[in-house]
This record gives C-alpha cells, structure tokens and sequence, in this order.
C-alpha cells in the first residue's frame, strides 16, 4: 500500500517568498498552496525614498547593515537606479551585512553581496532571530560603530513621525547601543493586510477544518488572518510556527494544535511528514 501523502501545507509568507516556498515544497513531494498573509510592496512616501536614496549612496558611514529579511533586501537594492548601487562594494569598504537567517542570507547571496561580507546564524542554530544573530556578530560592534537596520513599516507608521525610520527600535538595536554603537533605520517597504479575494477566503475556511498545516512564520500574518476571517473557529486548525512568540500569537487566536520548528525548508519538510491526525 502506499505511503499516504502528507497533509497540504498552507503557505502564508508574504507573495514573493510565498510562491518560492510552495515549489521547494512541493518539489520535497508536500502538497502546498500559497495565502499570502502580508501584502507587501516599496515604501512609497516621499520621506522614506529619500532616506533609501541617502542610505544607498552612503554605505560607507554604517560598520554593519542589518536586514530584517529577504524583503528588505529586495527593496533596497531593487530600483530604476541599481545599476549604480554595486552589492560588492559592501566588500571594498569593509561593511558588513547581516541576516537574521537562511533566507535572507540567500536574498543577499542573490542581489550580488558577497558571502564573505555576510553574518547570520550558524546553519544549525536552535532559531533563526535577533538573538541568534547577535550571537554572531557582537564582537563586531565597536563603541562609535553606525549600523543601519533596513526594514520595513505600516502605512500608518510611514505616514507619521520619524516615517524614515520605519517602526521603532527593536531589541537588537538595543543591544548595538548597549555595546556602545548607534543605530539608524531606514524603512524600505511597507507592510500592510491582504485584501483576500472570494477564493481565498473559502480557502482559509475550508483550511480551518481539513487538516491542512498552516505554516505560519509572522504574528502579525496571524492578526490579519483574524482579521480576514472573523468568528472563524480555529479549534481543528493545525499550525506550524517558527519562533516561539509566533506560536503563541496562533494559540492565542485558538488554534487546536501548535507546534514548532526552525524556518529551514528541511525541518519544516520534516514535521509536516511527522504529523499525524488529530
């Protein structure tokens, strides 16, 4: 008899990384479809490409840039002027790109930064985060040390004061200062709720009850799943989370099972295989 196929993974990235996860997936034999969760385009205010454009023609001045993910590093070396924003140039002036984890580090592996100018976690590290990241690249950090944080922010928030910055200060700026460097933002994308269409919709209701895996990598795709879906009971909803905090934002919206695994493509290959009926 043969083996039963495992159970559809429902894919909530954001559209760009969402359609990259459902071929790997399914090129791994997992059945899967994508619902992008957080729609995502270029920041769009005045203020904020400006501060994109003086980031871009000033590399120099940051010890270390740090993207917050694959995103961030599309959008900010993606424009109608990137033939003159050479990605190996962060090698000829010594700075350094960071990457909280795999994918980003191949998003910059793939705009052209050098593998040897990138720090990120160890491939087998427990998560893929900020702390984990910071493990790394601490004794980097020298007190006077500038070090960029490329990241995205809301519409509202790219519309309000300090818009260039995008959203506040997070905890690994916190540790930059802390070890006497400086932190600068700039925001590179906005972050926003999907608008799900009728198909879509009936593919999250249908999700939430057929033993499908949620594979969700973002708490605030989660709000806006709640959103999208209203009094949806979540009680035979199964999701997979990669990170701690994430799991509990699925819990807290009721979710009937929630596990946990690294956002590597091979563990998360490997739980969906794993899982069994409930």
């Amino acid at each position: 008899m043969p083996a039963a196929l495992p159970r559809r993974a429902i894919v909530t990235r954001p559209a760009r990384d969402a359609a990259q996860w459902v071929a790997d997936l399914q090129q791994r034999g997992v059945p899967a479809v994508a619902l992008p969760l957080i729609a995502i385009g270029p920041a769009t205010q005045p203020a904020l490409q400006a501060a994109l454009q003086q980031a871009r023609a000033d590399l120099g001045r940051w010890r270390a840039l740090m993207f917050v993910s694959g995103n961030a590093v599309h959008y900010f070396f993606a424009s109608e002027s990137a033939a003159a924003l050479d990605p190996s140039a962060l090698s000829a002036i010594k700075t350094r790109a960071w990457a909280p984890g795999p994918g980003t580090r191949q998003a910059l592996r793939d705009a052209g930064v050098a593998a040897a100018a990138i720090d990120s976690p160890a491939p087998d590290a427990a998560q893929f985060d900020s702390e984990a990241l910071w493990q790394q690249v601490q004794a980097q950090v020298r007190p006077g040390d500038r070090v960029l944080i490329v990241r995205g922010t809301t519409p509202e928030a790219a519309a309000g004061p300090g818009a260039a910055g995008g959203r506040g200060r997070d905890w690994l700026a916190r540790q930059i200062e802390a070890a006497g460097g400086q932190v600068d933002f700039v925001a590179v994308y906005e972050r926003g709720a999907p608008r799900l269409d009728a198909a879509q919709l009936a593919l999250a209701q249908q999700a939430a009850h057929d033993g499908s895996v949620w594979l969700l990598s973002s708490s605030e795709a989660i709000a806006h799943l709640s959103a999208a879906v209203p009094g949806q009971d979540w009680q035979r909803a199964h999701a997979l989370c990669t990170h701690p905090r994430i799991a509990e934002a699925a819990r807290t919206l009721g979710f009937g099972v929630v596990n946990e695994c690294r956002p590597a493509l091979s563990d998360v290959v490997a739980s969906i295989e794993s899982l069994h009926e409930f």
